[in-house]
């Protein structure tokens, strides 16, 4: 798939609220990046990013809503803004907006980096 094929598929697919399907467009050895100081700030390899994604998933309480807008493709990378609005079993109501980097090569995403306020979340 090209860059921009992939971008649209997981744009698609995130909009569906099909995030486990989305691992699919992952390469095996993929990198996952989340803001400097936050747990799990690096993550490598693709069932080490599904966990930590399980482990996010299974704090929250309940989803109120969200958006995920129109990716952008530059060369091999495409960002994709996104919100949320969920309330965490412990923390409260969060409502979040951040900006997703992707990374793509042989038609997966090589690299996932993700941008936010971390305050917001804390």
């Amino acid at each position: 798939m090209t860059t921009q094929e992939v971008a649209d598929k997981l744009v698609s697919l995130c909009r569906e609220g099909k995030y486990e399907e989305a691992y699919g467009l992952y390469a095996d050895d993929a990198v996952s990046m989340e803001m400097p100081g936050v747990p799990n700030e690096r993550t490598e390899g693709l069932p080490n990013i599904i966990q930590g994604y399980a482990q996010w998933a299974s704090n929250i309480e309940e989803a109120h809503g969200g958006t995920v807008g129109d990716p952008m493709v530059v060369g091999n990378h495409f960002v994709v803004p996104m919100t949320s609005d969920v309330t965490f079993k412990q923390g409260g109501r969060v409502n979040m907006e951040e900006f997703c980097m992707y990374q793509v090569e042989g038609g997966k995403i090589k690299k996932a980096q993700f941008f936010y306020d971390p305050s917001a979340m804390f």
